[in-house]
Order: structure tokens, then C-alpha cells, then sequence
């Protein structure tokens, strides 16, 4: 019952990534805990990459929720209109939005993608933002899954990227590998990433081998380490912390 109160409201992303979500550690924790772990509860600002990415999400994912981002008629960030109508916000472009509703409509059109991210009619085998929780070594871990797909027994993450042909390396650097493997412990399937190109709107679909799951549990177990010593540990001093390397 306990866990059933805790997932119902981790739906509310108010809730995932407020202060009762932050009990939990996630994939989004993981370069903090490894680069500088003292700033693990600063709030992050918002950047545009991540408001693209959200308005992708929703526009494909749940379309009756776009109403909450703020888009404003202007050609820059810089212009008087912008800085007036956005009052210090972070906010869309219309002619951002205009390209994310194109690379929508694109990968929906794409047949493959569509059957694999779709739910038809009343079908129960496919959900969205769906959350879960699981003790990760140590520690408890949240995530929200895009899309889980019980028939392919996938979980499925949409990605957009400024180049197709760099996301095999990106993936590492922006801890994707991490990511799919705490959501393959959360959710018991293995990770498909569907990435569409902002540029070209090229779609690729990407599957995870074995050496990028160890890749991601390796990293797991190094955040789990850091905030065991950083957050868990009595009469730990950080100030005496340093990080020792060979060249």
C-alpha cells in the first residue's frame, strides 16, 4: 500500500521533482554525485535544451498538457517583446515550437515508431510517464519511464539530438548509460532510445548492449559510494575531500 501511495504520487511531477521526490536518487543525480557532490539539492536553472525536450515529450505524449509552456511571437531571446511578455522566464520561441510539432508529426508518421509508442484505443499494454522506485544498492532510486510497451517488453525513451551521428558518443557523456540501467532494474525490460535529429529529423532507434548497461551500472555504483560518504556518513568532513588521479 505504502508503494502504491508513493508511485501514484510521483505521477504528480510536481511532486517527482519536488521535495517528496527528493528522497529518492535518479539518473539526473548521477553527474552531480560525480563531479561535485555538495551541490546535489541546488536547484538546477532551466536551459533550452531541456524545455525543447519537455514540449517534444508532451507534444507526443500527452498533447492536452501543452497549454502549460509559455511561447512567445519573437525571433530571439533578446529582442523587448520577449523580455517583456516572458518577465525573466525561460521561454519558447514560436518558430521552436513550429519545428518541434514538425519533428512530432514526423516521427509519428514513421510506422515502426509509431506502433512501438502509441496507444490505440483502450489498449492497457502501453503507458506513459510511468514512475517507479527500487532500492539500487544502498539507496533508493526513482525514475519515470516515457513509455513502457509490455508487448515488445521495452521501455522506451525519446531523445532529440543535434546530431544522429554523435548520440552513440553523447549517450556516455550525458549518462544515458546510466539511465538505462537503473530504469532496466526499475522496470525489469531493456531500454530503446527513439532520437530525432533537430536538424535533419532523421530518426534513429537505439537498443543497449550488455557493455553499455555494465558502463551504466559502474556509474551507478560510483554515485552510490559518493552520497553514501557525502550524505550518509558520521563526522564526514567535505572539506577534506579531494579527488586523486595518475596521468
Amino acid at each position: 500500500m505504502i508503494l502504491e501511495e508513493t508511485l501514484n504520487k510521483l505521477k504528480d511531477d510536481t511532486h517527482y521533482y519536488g521535495d517528496f521526490g527528493k528522497q529518492f536518487l535518479s539518473n539526473s543525480d548521477i553527474k552531480v554525485l560525480l563531479t561535485n557532490p555538495l551541490s546535489l539539492h541546488d536547484k538546477q536553472d532551466t536551459n533550452i535544451n531541456f524545455l525543447v525536450g519537455g514540449y517534444f515529450h508532451t507534444c507526443i505524449l500527452e498533447p492536452d498538457k501543452l497549454k502549460k509552456y509559455k511561447v512567445i511571437e519573437s525571433s530571439t531571446r533578446n529582442t523587448k517583446k520577449y523580455k517583456e511578455i516572458s518577465g525573466g522566464e525561460m521561454c519558447l520561441l514560436q518558430h521552436e515550437v513550429d519545428r518541434i510539432d514538425l519533428m512530432a508529426e514526423k516521427l509519428l508518421n514513421n510506422n515502426v515508431c509509431r506502433d512501438l509508442i502509441q496507444i490505440q484505443h483502450d489498449d492497457k499494454s502501453i503507458l506513459y510517464e510511468a514512475p517507479a522506485v527500487k532500492q539500487i544498492g544502498d539507496n533508493w532510486w526513482k525514475g519515470k519511464a516515457d513509455i513502457i510497451n509490455h508487448n515488445e517488453k521495452l521501455v522506451i525513451d525519446l531523445k532529440t539530438t543535434s546530431s544522429l551521428d554523435s548520440f552513440r558518443y553523447n549517450s556516455i557523456k550525458y549518462n544515458y548509460d546510466s539511465q538505462a540501467y537503473i530504469y532496466n532494474k526499475l522496470f525489469g525490460y531493456d531500454m530503446l532510445f527513439i532520437v530525432i535529429d533537430k536538424n535533419t529529423h532523421q530518426i534513429g532507434l537505439f537498443d543497449c548492449s550488455d557493455e553499455f548497461y555494465s558502463k551504466g551500472e559502474l556509474k551507478v555504483s560510483k554515485a552510490n559510494d559518493v552520497y553514501d560518504l557525502f550524505y550518509k556518513t558520521e563526522g564526514f568532513d567535505p572539506k577534506q575531500f579531494f579527488i586523486s588521479k595518475t596521468l
